[in-house]
């Protein structure tokens, strides 16, 4: 049982929850970058919410599914199909074995996951199936590329039992598509017009007044050489009121800093867990996965909260989550 890759789009990589704990030996965390689209393609699987998925980045790969795989396509919006077929998202899909998927370009948003049900079976390396693109770690610790075959779990078949019984009736049919699936509108925004909000971090008092305003007033633009590590939000230089010597101190995925030359940068999966530039904001926990769905050029602002409120957001998001995960655990064990 396998997914072999016929050809790899942009970037299209092993993701899973990241990779916990081994800040102290210098290794970050990596993992998604829209963590909830994520959480959200393994719940519409049954999988275990932080199981190992495909990222893909702007452009999709072509995928040949070698044994029957139950799977679900989340994130950003991308057009798919299998022979004549559109591949919809938000939902779970049943694909027959020897079935091709032909992802193309995203129409908006940066992103997209595909889980499949049992999840892709590679061996953890320190805690996580994860690819660290920039620090090459993970059990396959590089983007894809063609011909790689990705080994998968059986798909259950107590799961979408009406899927199960579509493919058995119908044996020229290559894909089975449920009759329900999830609003992406609650779960997906690549709107650059809403802000993302963040904390003023530990250094913002040392920047100038100006830069201090322009921090959470001005239109920023993500630079087109932004990565996994980290993106670059060009257009309106920041400046400290003075210069500040700094130790390297703790980061994290998030973390706004200004190295000298005025442009800042936010942090994103593959961040170093340390740095030595002032830090100057934090984006809050739940608007991480919005960002992580900017493209090269798009637009961003700032808008400033504070910790007790990103808390809040926090605990609201998680319990929405419980309860959809839920309902459609239930779903798919009972599918009518």
């Amino acid at each position: 049982m396998s997914i072999r890759i016929l050809s790899p789009g942009l970037l299209t990589s092993v993701q899973d929850g990241g990779r916990h704990g081994h800040a102290a030996s210098g290794v970050g965390s990596a993992g998604a970058m829209d963590g909830t689209a994520l959480r959200l393609a393994n719940s519409l699987v049954n999988n275990a919410e932080n199981a190992a998925a495909l990222e893909f980045t702007l452009r999709g790969p072509r995928l040949r599914f070698e044994s029957d795989s139950l799977i679900a396509v989340t994130g950003a919006e991308i057009d798919a199909h299998c022979g004549d077929k559109a591949v919809p998202m938000w939902r779970p899909l049943l694909l027959r074995a020897g079935s091709e998927v032909a992802f193309d370009g995203m129409r908006r948003g940066a992103r997209t996951y595909l889980a499949v049900a049992g999840g892709i079976d590679l061996v953890p390396v320190l805690g996580s199936r994860s690819t660290d693109v920039n620090a090459q770690l993970g059990p396959i610790a590089r983007a894809l590329a063609a011909n790689d075959v990705l080994s998968t779990n059986a798909a259950p078949r107590s799961l979408c039992a009406d899927l199960w019984r579509a493919l058995d009736r119908d044996h020229n049919i290559a894909l089975a598509v449920g009759t329900w699936s999830l609003d992406p509108a609650a779960w997906f925004d690549h709107s650059s017009q809403q802000p993302i909000h963040a904390i003023a971090g530990t250094h913002f008092e040392q920047l100038n007044a100006d830069s201090q305003r322009a921090l959470f007033g001005a239109t920023f633009r993500i630079g087109v050489d932004s990565n996994r590590v980290g993106f670059r939000l060009e257009g309106v230089p920041l400046a400290l009121r003075e210069p500040l010597e700094l130790i390297s101190e703790g980061t994290a995925v998030g973390t706004v800093q200004l190295p000298p030359g005025g442009v800042p940068i936010a942090l994103t999966a593959e961040a170093p867990p340390t740095g030595g530039y002032p830090r100057i904001a934090q984006v809050i926990a739940i608007d991480q996965p919005r960002l992580a769905q900017r493209r090269p050029g798009d637009s961003l602002r700032f808008s400033q909260t504070d910790l007790a409120d990103a808390q809040m957001r926090y605990l609201e998001h998680e319990q929405v989550l419980a309860r959809l995960r839920d309902t459609i655990q239930q779903r798919l064990l009972h599918p009518y």
